[in-house]
């Protein structure tokens, strides 16, 4: 195997977990929001619901997570699933894991923030909503950007265990090809970590300069 093909394997796995992270970021992060806001609800069945639903989430591996989501509704219920149920099931898991994350980084950012404010905010006539969209959430979005970006790093990482219901990603497809006769062997596994280091470095880049371009409200 010649080490364009090599490359061009690799390409086709990291197309699969681009995809794969960036329908997460789309679906958990504003999930993450809703999932606090229920998490505060002065519904108290609801919080307790969130909170159990955010234990789970953060307290078991997401491995098991995968294999729940993929598994379980044949083995618990005897749904016959349709045959793209299989990607489905790893948006599912991977969203429905980092959703609780968010919540968790969304709560301490919003609840690090003085008391004082909300009750001046009050003072001024604002209602609940202004205070937290015009006050709170820009304060908050500030706070939150390196844990977040902490977990995005993290996610890129996590694509990896998606093969674990038999999805091609990218690490995936680095050992089949390190175990292909006349393949490049090592090299292999070294072009993916290269292929996953300049993704995360561009990733915390991104960050970085949102982070910086934040500093409008002090």
């Amino acid at each position: 195997m010649s080490f364009q093909t090599m490359l061009g394997l690799l390409a086709e796995g990291f197309g699969r977990t681009l995809l794969i992270f960036f329908a997460t970021l789309l679906g958990s992060l504003p999930l993450g929001m809703l999932v606090y806001f229920a998490k505060k609800s002065r519904f108290a069945p609801l919080r307790w619901l969130m909170d159990v639903y955010i234990s789970l989430m953060r307290g078991t591996p997401l491995m098991l997570q995968l294999m729940v989501v993929y598994y379980g509704p044949n083995l618990l219920f005897g749904l016959t699933l349709p045959a793209n149920w299989r990607f489905t099931a790893v948006l599912v898991a991977f969203i429905v894991n980092n959703d609780a994350a968010s919540a968790e980084i969304y709560r301490a950012g919003i609840e690090s923030i003085p008391s004082g404010q909300y009750e001046a905010a009050a003072v001024l006539g604002y209602s609940g909503t202004q205070t937290f969209f015009r006050i709170i959430l820009p304060q908050m979005v500030k706070r939150v950007v390196p844990p977040v970006t902490n977990e995005v790093i993290t996610l890129v990482k996590d694509t990896s265990l998606a093969s674990v219901i038999g999805i091609m990603e990218m690490f995936t497809r680095a050992k089949q090809i390190a175990v292909a006769p006349k393949s490049p062997g090592m090299l292999t596994f070294a072009a993916a970590a290269l292929f996953y280091y300049v993704f995360n470095y561009a990733v915390a880049f991104v960050m970085a300069r949102w982070e910086k371009s934040l500093d409008y409200y002090r």
